[in-house]
């Protein structure tokens, strides 16, 4: 049960992201209201960001599960503007997470949730999209980037 969690990236989202908030606990800013609201705002964007990459991926009936083979190189919606958007959203939703809790501290976990994610799904999601299409997906690498 545990092995399949730490499969998946939003258990590993939970893990930073409580994280971030004890560190925002001992390390208390006081930011104003007014980041509570860019906070939700930002949680509001990555949502969104995150369900249109999902319902494109499922418009070219690949898997969004990491470590699953593609059926399709996906290469529009916000696929055009990230490779990882799903993963960016991630990044996203815990910086808005941080605000809107109110612990800003906790906003030295985005960069090293960055660091994790990528070192622990994206290079071996790219090996097996490389295998997968080839040339292919090398032209869509040079045109778009890793985040953004």
């Amino acid at each position: 049960m545990i092995a399949r969690l730490a499969a998946l990236p939003p258990a590993w989202l939970v893990l930073f992201a409580s994280a971030g908030a004890v560190l925002g606990w001992l390390v208390p800013l006081g930011p104003p209201v007014a980041l509570r609201w860019a906070g939700l705002l930002l949680i509001g964007a990555a949502l969104a960001l995150m369900l249109w990459a999902a319902l494109t991926m499922a418009r070219a009936r690949t898997t969004v599960m990491p470590g699953r083979r593609p059926e399709a190189l996906v290469t529009t919606g916000p696929f055009r503007f990230s490779r990882n958007p799903i993963y960016l959203g991630d990044l996203i939703l815990l910086a808005g997470l941080m605000l809107a809790l109110r612990t800003p501290a906790g906003l030295v976990t985005v960069p090293a949730f960055a660091l994790f994610l990528q070192r622990r799904f994206i290079l071996r999601e790219e090996a097996v999209i490389a295998a997968a299409f080839g040339s292919a997906y090398d032209r869509y690498r040079m045109q778009v980037r890793r985040w953004i």
